[in-house]
């Protein structure tokens, strides 16, 4: 892992600063840079629409009044994104009739301060809000890990059984992945997941707990399997079913080109950032000058609504992780 992925790896929160006011975007901007937190900016509610959308932000701080689409009707719209309806929003207005507060909290805010803005008292109030939305998203990780694995984003799942070994149920994207990965088809359990399984299965029956996953690598992509859950038992033995997802350099960068509305040397582009490439090793990767890759970047963070490297990385990793759990950045 890059360094500079390892940074934004390690926990840092995603910010989106929405203000019309140049020197209230600057204020808060550096304090919350200085705080460790990743930074995007938005001026105007379009913007704020399209940045919440492509990065997904951990919480917003929006500006009430603004021309054309004012603060509450950005966060109404938020609201009703099932993709962006998760998260936090704290109104940030010079506005403190009880009206316009009720009004604040009634499109979607969970909070607000008034101006002229404190930075202390935003990162304060910022805090408690983004603890509160990490135990939601904990909470709602867990309760849909089941169901997540077997979706249609690229999870396959198969059924062996023990002690014989044989596989006596796949979903038809495990069959395309064991043949691809392993040269194997049903009823054939690949060797090296049968001794996986085999040492792992004993210890998961009698402790409850998930063992390390496995992963199986050919060429540029590679496989991670992962014992999710026994599905049943009789004297003859026992049955377990597996889930696994395939993961690739391409993959990746085809789901942030989708996903972030990138073009597909944007994202290319991105990707090697995130994996701590200059520019100039991005040139050579790409066949391409370092000022072309220069060139691109810039472009990327006029569309992720960022100025920096770290920025625009911390956007890219958290979608990845969205997208490709299993991928290791």
């Amino acid at each position: 892992m890059s360094e500079l992925a390892r940074s934004i790896a390690g926990g840092t929160d995603l910010v989106l600063i929405v203000d019309d006011v140049p020197d209230n975007l600057a204020v808060l901007h550096d304090a919350l840079d200085e705080s460790g937190y990743t930074v995007l900016v938005a001026t105007n509610g379009e913007q704020a629409l399209q940045r919440a959308a492509q990065a997904r932000p951990d919480i917003v701080l929006l500006d009430a009044m603004m021309p054309g689409i004012d603060g509450f009707e950005v966060a109404r719209r938020l609201k009703a994104d099932a993709a962006t309806a998760h998260i936090p929003i704290v109104f940030m207005t010079g506005l403190t009739e009880t009206e316009h507060l009720v009004a604040a909290l009634e499109a979607g805010g969970v909070d607000y301060v008034t101006k002229p803005i404190k930075p202390q008292e935003v990162l304060a109030r910022m805090n408690v809000h983004l603890q509160g939305a990490r135990r939601a998203r904990q909470a709602a990780r867990q309760a849909g890990q089941a169901r997540n694995a077997l979706d249609a984003f690229g999870y396959a799942s198969f059924t062996v059984r023990l002690p014989e070994g044989r596989l006596i149920w796949q979903t038809a994207l495990a069959r395309e992945l064991l043949e691809r990965h392993c040269d194997t088809r049903a009823p054939e359990t690949p060797a090296v997941v049968l001794e996986w399984l085999r040492r792992h299965a004993p210890e998961a029956r009698q402790q409850g707990t998930e063992p390390p996953p496995l992963v199986i690598t050919r060429g540029a992509g590679s496989l991670s399997l992962r014992l999710h859950r026994q599905t049943g038992e009789d004297d003859g033995g026992d049955e377990w079913m597996i889930v696994m997802r395939e993961t690739s350099d391409t993959a990746v960068i085809e789901a942030m080109s989708l996903s972030l509305k990138l073009t597909a040397r944007e994202a290319q582009v991105l990707y090697w950032v995130v994996k701590g490439k200059t520019n100039k090793d991005i040139g050579e990767i790409l066949g391409s000058s370092p000022a072309t890759a220069k060139k691109h970047l810039e472009r990327v963070y006029v569309k992720l609504g960022v100025e920096t490297r770290t920025a625009a990385a911390g956007v890219a990793i958290k979608r990845i992780r969205e997208l490709q759990p299993q991928f290791e950045i």
